[in-house]
């Protein structure tokens, strides 16, 4: 079955790319590219640190696999746990 990357909720991009830069600084992950300026203040200057001296486009590419999986893992275990929460409200 092939996988698609096609948000159901177009709107929401720019929140998950957010999350993913903030998450990302919580990990203490080295990121920084466009994502960086729409973050938080808390998080500015983590997320900055790299991501100029490395080139354009961010740095996800400098990351394991593992530790990019590791942000999407905690992005979906967060959105699991919203879902959960809201359902029971």
């Amino acid at each position: 079955m092939a996988r698609s990357n096609r948000k159901l909720i177009p709107e929401s991009r720019q929140a998950l790319e957010q999350w993913k830069y903030e998450i990302a600084a919580e990990f203490g992950l080295p990121v920084g590219g466009a994502g960086a300026t729409n973050t938080d203040a808390e998080f500015a200057g983590e997320l900055g640190a790299m991501g100029a001296s490395q080139g354009s486009g961010g740095s996800w590419r400098y990351l394991t696999s593992r530790e990019n999986g590791s942000v999407g893992g905690e992005i979906t275990k967060r959105l699991v746990a919203q879902a959960e929460k809201d359902f029971l409200l």
